[in-house]
């Protein structure tokens, strides 16, 4: 089976039972790396996730992937957080985001600029909102936007 249909199985089918645990299925991989086979979940919710978390969703995917089987070789399950400076990819990501400091990387400039950090105020499937540091509001096309991540300060 290919590598899409086996995502395809696995997020149909795994992804309702982490949602009923109270998480997010924030990614899903299958990937070969030095000729190992990992199945990796990333998950989140609101306030983060604790090694205790992801245990928990381990131990319950391992029971589902068992039962369906849709990968025929062997391969390593990890279950972790997407980590702080991963990109917010889906609506769900940005929906747990608002209020917090984002960056906004654009494939062409905006008013001179490629680049936009401030508040995520709103989102739709257009546009994000975004609340800069002058207090102004900067409404951008979703169709500019190649990538949206958190800003962390220290």
């Amino acid at each position: 089976m290919g590598r899409k249909n086996i995502l395809k199985i696995v997020r149909e089918n795994c992804e309702p039972i982490i949602e009923d645990l109270g998480y997010d299925l924030v990614d899903l991989e299958f990937v070969k790396e030095s000729g190992d086979y990992f199945l990796r979940f990333y998950i989140g919710k609101l306030g983060g996730i604790s090694i205790d978390d992801c245990q928990k969703v381990s131990e319950i995917i391992s029971e589902k992937l068992d039962e369906l089987d849709p990968i025929e070789q062997s391969y390593y399950l990890e279950v972790s957080s997407p980590g702080l400076d991963r990109p917010l990819k889906t609506d769900k990501d940005l929906k747990r985001n608002i209020g917090m400091k984002v960056e906004l990387n654009l494939y062409k400039k905006i008013d001179g600029k490629k680049n936009y950090i401030g508040e995520l105020l709103d989102f739709s499937d257009k546009d994000i909102v975004i609340l800069m540091d002058n207090k102004n509001e900067k409404k951008i096309s979703r169709e500019y936007i190649s990538n949206i991540k958190l800003v962390i300060e220290f």
